[in-house]
């Protein structure tokens, strides 16, 4: 029974705070830092020194017309910025200080002669990694695969923890994103049932759909760590932040996969062949390349298939509808040779401009029901975040659209989620929310992708040599801490901070060692959280069946949630 409501705990940590229903009580409202919806305690927020005892919860305005006009037109032409690589190398001019070795490549680092650091990924993770080793003097180089930025999903939560981490990586980094994000602590968050649902012989409560099960504080816990409470941002917004105030001009070159390394002993550095036959040179290979790492595959000698090219958008987006078809086949594949799990779940997901029934009450909500659930969040700019998780086995497509059926996405989750009799297939009648968010939609919006995750790599490493790996490519984990983005964050931070004590290049083995060491143990406990948090909450159901166990259940998250939060919402990672 404890294991169980860990298990629960784990579903629930994205949330920053928890209260059982006859305690509850909205965040405390007090007068805000402005006026202004688009920075709202921002004046306090954007500090470069954050102190719990100066900062003031935020209160919670309806959005403006100027408000939502800015937070969609940014997000338009951050992605227009993004399909077209702004920022990002367009040609090469042959004198690009990676094809050069050193003369001396077992050498003191100093000031005039640092670190030449290449990453090997141009996603959010390896965006990070890069800025963060700049912001220490570091020469860096992004090689990224894709042709372009394809979202997948809209925006994504820039928690509290990850939030510390951009701050000391980069101030202006850090005020940008507050500035472009929505604060979502403002209102309530948590659990529902999804539909109608008795317990065992009636000896218990007769749940409605739609009833809230759990709800949280998702601001306090952060302000008592002195951390700013999380904010949603869209993801080429991130992108375009990191790659305007993070590192130089140029730095990403697209179209550059690793198709091999050399480590060339000690202190002497790492040889890079890409795919197109260039070759690179540097003191330290950091892959941040995602699930299916080359760098990975490499560095712990797995077979040739457990990388390839799982989409052409980076951050794992698929840029059209015959891709992602293509990947949902191609995944199967990886994750068996490259020891990945496929967590059970297909996921569906969109961002929808729809300013929803609830808005002003509720920022984050799941509704739970048998063998599937139903997640949205407020994106920002009267727009809904929402995923749609049904489990199943790997591989599956939706039919193409036909003249007969336009809408093969969209008419499949009206019927997973009916809200009218008979129901679903397991003659379930769902609340309303979810119909409200899929009928938003356009078809054309509505991705889908197969989820993957793996174990902790305690015994193979995240370092060997001159190379280390972060991000999903060490440590993939399901979505419901909502910490995936936030870990490679921390990576981040955190191999700068090492790589920053080298004096000699035969100082960076030891230093990428001690990354992986400081690292492994709190992303291990994560990553086996966010996996068990998965695989309850399509379980959750029948729990709350049982007479006793429901109640159980949410005793145990009301004790043990406060250890959750101290353990993800620390300021030191």
């Amino acid at each position: 029974m404890k294991v169980s409501a860990l298990c629960l705990l784990a579903a629930l940590s994205a949330i920053e705070g928890f209260q059982p229903l006859h305690q509850q009580q909205l965040p405390v409202q007090t007068k805000s830092c402005s006026s202004s919806p688009l920075i709202r305690c921002h004046s306090t927020l954007s500090t470069t020194r954050l102190n719990a005892a100066l900062m003031e919860p935020p209160v919670r305005t309806p959005e403006t017309l100027d408000r939502v006009s800015q937070v969609r037109e940014r997000f338009k032409r951050a992605s227009q910025d993004a399909a077209q690589a702004k920022g990002c190398a367009q040609a090469d001019t042959g004198d690009e200080w990676w094809r050069t070795p050193v003369p001396e490549p077992r050498r003191s680092i100093s000031k005039d002669d640092p670190l030449r650091v290449v990453v090997a990924g141009g996603g959010v993770a390896g965006l990070v990694a890069a800025a963060a080793c700049h912001s220490k003097g570091m020469k860096v180089q992004i090689f990224e695969q894709a042709s372009q930025y394809a979202p997948y999903g809209g925006p994504i939560q820039i928690q509290s923890n990850a939030l510390r981490a951009l701050e000391r990586i980069n101030p202006t980094i850090y005020q940008e994103i507050i500035k472009a994000g929505t604060v979502t602590a403002d209102r309530i968050s948590g659990l529902k049932i999804g539909y109608k649902k008795g317990v065992f012989l009636g000896l218990g409560k007769q749940y409605e759909k739609g009833d809230w099960l759990v709800r949280f504080d998702t601001l306090q816990p952060a302000l008592q760590a002195g951390l700013p409470p999380t904010v949603v941002v869209d993801r080429p917004v991130i992108q375009q932040i990191l790659l305007n105030h993070g590192i130089p001009e140029g730095t990403v070159r697209i179209k550059s996969r690793i198709a091999n390394y050399e480590e060339l002993g000690d202190g002497m550095g790492v040889k890079i062949t890409l795919e197109d036959g260039s070759i690179a040179h540097a003191d330290v290979l950091i892959g941040a390349d995602g699930i299916w790492s080359s760098t990975r595959r490499i560095m712990h000698e797995l077979n040739a298939g457990a990388d390839g090219y799982a989409a052409s958008g980076a951050a794992g987006g698929a840029l059209n509808e015959a891709e992602a078809r293509r990947m949902a086949k191609d995944s199967v594949l990886m994750a068996t040779n490259a020891n990945r799990r496929y967590s059970g779940f297909t996921c569906y997901a969109a961002l929808t401009e729809h300013r929803a029934s609830n808005i002003e009450e509720v920022s984050y909500q799941i509704l739970l029901g048998k063998d599937k659930y139903f997640v949205s969040t407020d994106g920002g700019g009267e727009r809904q975040q929402w995923f749609a998780l049904i489990r199943e086995p790997a591989g599956g497509v939706d039919p193409e659209p036909t003249a007969d059926n336009p809408s093969p996405k969209l008419n499949r989750l009206l019927n997973e989620f009916n809200n009218q009799e008979p129901g679903d297939q397991n003659g379930d009648v769902w609340d309303d929310f979810a119909h409200e968010l899929f009928r938003a939609t356009p078809e054309k919006d509505i991705k889908r992708r197969d989820l993957y995750d793996g174990s902790p790599l305690l015994m193979q490493g995240w370092a060997r040599g001159p190379v280390a790996i972060c991000g999903d490519a060490a440590h993939p984990m399901m979505p419901n801490l909502g910490q995936g983005g936030c870990q490679a964050t921390e990576d981040g931070y955190r191999l700068a901070e090492e790589l920053a004590t080298v004096k000699h290049t035969s100082d960076v083995e030891g230093a990428l060692q001690t990354y992986f060491k400081k690292r492994i143990p709190r992303t291990t406990i994560i990553q086996i959280l966010a996996q068990l948090g998965s695989d309850l909450l399509v379980d959750f159901d029948k729990m709350m069946t049982i007479p006793l166990v429901g109640p159980f259940f949410l005793f145990m998250t009301q004790v043990s949630m406060p250890f959750i939060l101290r353990f993800l919402y620390t300021p030191e990672f």
